[in-house]
């Protein structure tokens, strides 16, 4: 820490300190998160930047874990080197994750490991709230819908979302978030391009609720699926021109992770309706993380970047099938989430059973 060369100096910094614990502001001071807490304790600030190579082992740990009876979630894994690090996932080293988990396996928990670590409690509120969905038990059907009278599944743990794009379809991305966006007015990107062609299906990554599906001058037709969790609101904008949405797609419906919801286009950039007016198809997805419904918009949003949670979605990817009447896409196998089970009996409604989407009411 720099040394104050006067008293008032000392006197300026100190009333700044003041000023950010009471305002409840978050900071980043030499790469360690500080999280200050007000009386709207919520956090208020979010940077997921483990990198791609983290996220890996660490899911296959909890997958290989899962197997033996061997609990290793990954959210518990992440947060703890995210505080061991203090943020700064440059320092990451694949051995430290593997001490780790040898002292896990001498049984210390993580709450014992990271007994000593001050923001440990922080990073796994916020790792959890990123990843909180991602992981964990389904069933599949061990066959094509369409190819069998009796559909008959199976269990499975590990990666229940899905890539955002089907299985079979190419893309191309780079990490863009943070870059900079001028039309309207000038922002920051707050997502992952991927770059595709026109009519790709586009693929609910988590299971949840349809809360938006329409029309935004930037982002042309687009949707925002919340999760059930409340805490992940993910957006895919400028879908395709004319038929953007899959058929029967309504606002206030529950969808399924690895259903068709859309399709990839160009359109945005413009106060009329329906217009293509970005360079590139490409579909613009993000996530933001909402820890308060007066985060959802406004001033106080919180986006992550999500490229290295895109690479790591393409190991999990939704076959689909085309229907040549109607010329709509649907999965191509039949998915069972107990989040949406759970979600369907609390609020009196059905869960989707055949793999496509229901035909909830809008809301």
């Amino acid at each position: 820490m720099l040394r104050m060369k006067s008293r008032n100096s000392r006197l300026a910094s100190f009333f700044m300190a003041v000023i950010l614990l009471w305002g409840g502001i978050a900071v980043n001071l030499a790469g360690l998160s500080v999280r200050a807490r007000s009386q709207e304790d919520y956090i208020k600030w979010v940077e997921f930047t483990v990198p791609y190579a983290a996220l890996e082992k660490a899911l296959a740990a909890d997958i290989q874990g899962n197997e033996k009876n061997d609990p290793r979630p990954w959210v518990e894994t992440l947060a703890y080197l995210a505080a061991k690090y203090g943020g700064q996932w440059g320092r990451y080293k694949a051995k430290d994750m593997d001490e780790f988990f040898t002292q896990r396996s001498q049984g210390k928990t993580t709450r014992e490991l990271a007994q000593d670590m001050q923001y440990y409690s922080y990073y796994y509120e916020a790792y959890d709230a990123v990843l909180g969905g991602m992981v964990g038990e389904y069933q599949i059907s061990t066959a094509p819908v369409a190819e069998s009278a009796e559909v008959q599944m199976e269990t499975h743990y590990g990666l229940k979302a899905y890539s955002p794009i089907a299985y079979g379809y190419g893309f191309s991305h780079y990490d863009d978030f943070g870059n900079s966006r001028s039309y309207g007015y000038q922002r920051r990107h707050l997502g992952n391009d991927l770059i595709g062609s026109i009519g790709t299906p586009v693929i609910a990554v988590e299971s949840g609720t349809v809360e938006v599906a329409g029309w935004n001058q930037y982002g042309g037709w687009r949707i925002g699926i919340r999760s059930f969790d409340k805490k992940r609101y993910y957006y895919y904008a400028h879908l395709r021109k004319d038929r953007p949405f899959a058929e029967g797609l309504t606002e206030g419906q529950v969808v399924n992770a690895g259903d068709v919801i859309g399709y990839l286009g160009m359109t945005g950039y413009s106060t009329k309706e329906n217009v293509n007016n970005m360079k590139v198809p490409h579909l613009h997805f993000g996530l933001q993380l909402i820890f308060d419904e007066s985060q959802k918009e406004g001033n106080n949003e919180i986006w992550v970047d999500v490229y290295n949670l895109v690479r790591l979605l393409q190991k999990h990817t939704s076959p689909v099938v085309r229907n040549d009447e109607t010329k709509e896409y649907t999965r191509k196998y039949a998915f069972f989430d107990p989040w949406t089970a759970a979600h369907e009996q609390q609020s009196g409604g059905s869960t989707p059973q055949s793999g496509e989407i229901s035909s909830a009411p809008s809301g």
